[in-house]
């Protein structure tokens, strides 16, 4: 053995040795239990980040545990299209080329963003391996593969039969400069101050932060019991810069706190109102489009930005003696998840699914364990957003995405949906002058499908490995992903989608600051291992902290498990490397006991520790093990006795590598090969857990 450790001599090498010998292929066999887990694939628009590499490390650790205790362990990978994230990110790389989107038609669109994100696909599938993932690359999944496109197909089918899919007119909230609709899911609230404008409407006064939409007024609403306005309901306030009457109506939805109490009703541009101007059978007039510019308003505004549009409202209503007093107010505003910028409420028309009848038996499916999410306080979280989600949008104006299979008659204006096939008729009325509509799903809409999705490809697979055992993935999507599988793996299925959920938390800097690009405290996975090992990153990714907790990371951290590595190595050699000559004698004295007996009762709470998903114990107990009690204590003790000894280190040492295997694979392996392979015949990720 070489005097040090070198990771960069040996990873690559044993990953491919892995690799062709199939070690990352289960044997499906009825005398193995299943283990399970579905990769939470990450999205092929950009290199992996210091995130990744946890999620990996933790699933990586699961599986290889499971596999050396004699389950059928598969972890199976994929990759995400992302959806609106990926077209996000090519867009931003375009406008860098001085380049927009509108400069191409659908079709070349698409085509260049399929060529950039199979490029990023391989090599982010390369910077996984790098990490050392034990995932099955035969059963390798991307969302836009024609099996995965084909099972959302059948969903969306089986959803619409069931009455479970609507196309309706409601308000969405919508990100101009992205150019489509979200779901509540995909809106972030911020805290900000802003103008509170009071304005003059004749008979009564308004308060609003929003002036450019009054050309979308149809009524203004008060409380039925504000004792202010009772004399007023039934009358007519006038709309100022164009005069137009408007009716003055009750309601108990209107805030008598808020401003002066009396709302002006925008149903084309707030929930609220929306609901107002329904029960009231008020019309609906949309003044800003999906550009966020001004349509349907006295010339002077139309083609304007809506910032720019009550510039010009609140300079006209100045002139016009209309605008009372500005006031300051803070209050929560929509932005966009993914460029920040103000979400434009605005009428349109979507496909939503129905989540009632989704939602209850997700939550009936917590409630009776059914489905497990390890700790607590991500349970209330899931619950709290199954108890509070609205009817879900699922469609989006972009081009990068799985294109919905409805087709609108032009002769009826009624859809027909299929189950991807096109139609040669409409199912209405017979006509064959359809066409498809332009919208494709949300990300999370195929995302949602995943488990079962991707067991459903290789056959057998979905009825030996159906529910999954465990799904791991971070707190940030709960929301996002973990209840909408939950949802839509019961409805279609009958069964969930997995027995266990194990959240875990975010990676922070050394100081607890989140890494990001624009703090500039980014660590970048692949240069650590590159710098120090995968095995050091990996179980720097598990040290010092609960799965479910934030760690804190900074190059230290990794170069402490590289030090903990080639202490490995350095013990490995001492026993392996020929110095000792074994003696015949096989008597073993109280420190040979004693050994075996702390190894014994490590490997107790070792097993124990990762059964319970307490990977930070785990991982602490085996260092402490080899480090203190092997290398410290017992290393020392036998120095004048070693030839004597010998059968203890070699046994110990075994024992060591195979408790080690499942957080530093690589080192484990390379030492495995060379002192007990020849004997075992058997790789180490091959050989069974120590008992």
């Amino acid at each position: 053995m070489e005097k040090v450790y070198d990771h960069n001599k040996f990873e690559d090498k044993i990953y491919k040795l892995w690799e062709d010998t199939k070690s990352f292929t289960p044997e499906v066999s009825n005398k193995k239990k299943p283990f399970c887990i579905i990769m939470p694939p990450p999205n092929a628009n950009e290199n992996l980040h210091v995130g990744h590499a946890r999620f990996v490390a933790i699933e990586d650790i699961l599986i290889r545990f499971y596999k050396m205790k004699g389950y059928s362990a598969l972890w199976l990978p994929g990759a995400d299209h992302a959806g609106i994230e990926t077209q996000y990110v090519f867009e931003k790389k375009l406008r860098e080329q001085g380049k927009s989107r509108f400069e191409f038609d659908r079709d070349t669109l698409y085509k260049m963003i399929w060529d950039y994100v199979q490029l990023n696909k391989k090599n982010m599938e390369s910077q996984i391996r790098k990490l050392g993932a034990s995932c099955d690359w035969s059963r390798n999944t991307f969302t836009l593969d024609p099996k995965i496109i084909k099972t959302v197909y059948k969903t969306f089918k089986k959803l619409y039969d069931d009455d479970l899919i609507y196309r309706g007119e409601k308000i969405v909230n919508y990100c101009t400069k992205c150019g489509t609709a979200y779901s509540q899911l995909e809106v972030n609230s911020v805290e900000r101050e802003d103008n509170l404008y009071f304005l003059d409407y004749g008979t009564i006064k308004i308060a609003t932060t929003r002036p450019e939409t009054i050309f979308a007024d149809v009524a203004v609403a008060v409380n039925p019991k504000d004792k202010r306005y009772k004399s007023l309901i039934g009358k007519n306030a006038k709309l100022p810069l164009v005069g137009r009457e408007l009716p003055i109506i009750s309601d108990i939805l209107v805030d008598p706190k808020f401003g002066t109490g009396a709302l002006k009703i925008t149903p084309g541009h707030d929930e609220t109102d929306l609901e107002i101007g329904k029960k009231h059978n008020l019309s609906t007039i949309n003044v800003i489009d999906g550009s966020g510019r001004m349509i349907n308003t006295p010339q002077k505004y139309i083609g304007l930005t809506a910032f720019k549009a009550r510039e010009e409202v609140i300079k006209d209503l100045e002139k016009e003696k209309k605008l009372i007093k500005i006031e300051k107010i803070k209050h929560f505003v929509g932005i966009c998840y993914k460029d920040k910028s103000i979400i434009e409420p605005k009428i349109s028309k979507q496909w939503f699914i129905k989540m009632k009848p989704l939602t209850q038996k997700a939550l009936k499916s917590i409630s009776n364990n059914e489905v497990d999410i390890v700790t607590k306080k991500y349970e209330k979280i899931a619950k709290y957003w199954l108890k509070n989600l609205k009817d879900w949008n699922i469609s989006r104006q972009i081009v990068w995405g799985i294109q919905i299979p409805a087709w609108k008659c032009k002769d009826c204006l009624e859809w027909t949906i299929t189950d991807g096939k096109t139609p040669l008729k409409c199912s209405n009325c017979n006509s064959s002058n359809l066409k498809q509509d332009t919208d494709t799903f949300d990300t999370w809409f195929s995302s949602a499908q995943w488990p079962f999705a991707t067991l459903k490809i290789k056959k057998g697979d979905f009825d030996y490995f159906y529910p999954t055992t465990v799904m791991e993935t971070g707190y940030d999507i709960i929301p996002f992903w973990v209840i909408r599988m939950i949802m839509v793996g019961i409805y279609v299925t009958g069964k969930v989608p997995f027995t266990k959920v194990l959240i875990h938390g975010l990676v922070r800097d050394k100081f607890g600051v989140k890494i990001s690009k624009s703090k500039g405290n980014v660590i970048n996975p692949l240069e650590m291992v590159e710098k120090y090992g995968s095995d050091a990153l990996r179980m720097s990714m598990v040290w010092g902290a609960l799965i479910e907790n934030d760690i804190s990371l900074s190059e230290e951290n990794i170069n402490g498990q590289r030090r903990f590595a080639n202490k490995v190595w350095n013990i490995s050699r001492f026993i392996l490397d020929g110095n000792i000559k074994p003696s015949k004698s096989s008597i073993q004295n109280e420190d040979d006991k004693w050994i075996i007996k702390e190894l014994n009762k490590t490997i107790d709470k070792v097993s124990s520790l990762i059964e319970k998903y307490k990977l930070s114990e785990a991982a602490y107990e085996i260092y402490d093990f080899i480090w203190h009690k092997f290398a410290d204590i017992y290393l020392e003790k036998i120095k004048n006795r070693k030839n004597e000894a010998y059968k203890t280190l070699v046994f110990v040492l075994k024992k060591s590598l195979q408790l080690l295997h499942p957080f530093m694979p690589f080192l484990t392996e390379k030492i495995w090969q060379i002192g007990f392979f020849e004997k075992e015949k058997t790789l180490l990720i091959n050989s069974s857990w120590p008992k």
